[in-house]
């Protein structure tokens, strides 16, 4: 079962990133700050999600679980 996740990150990315991010939706916040948010399969595929983001330069500011959205 997936666990979901939002990582909030100083810097922005480009929404095509999101191949990169294992699918996990990018948004552009007003203060130059993103969030990935979505289904991470396990732990193992978190610390890469994080390798991802320090390997880009990009600053950790938070990561939270969060319940799974509804299917719109």
């Amino acid at each position: 079962m997936n666990t979901w996740y939002e990582i909030h990150f100083q810097g922005r990315l480009d929404p095509r990133w999101a191949t990169w991010f294992d699918g996990l939706d990018v948004t552009d916040g007003p203060d130059g700050t993103s969030v990935l948010r979505g289904p991470v399969a396990d732990q193992a595929a978190l610390h890469g999600l994080l390798s991802r983001l320090r390997d880009l330069g990009l600053p950790l500011l938070s990561m939270t679980q969060v319940p799974p959205e509804e299917p719109a």
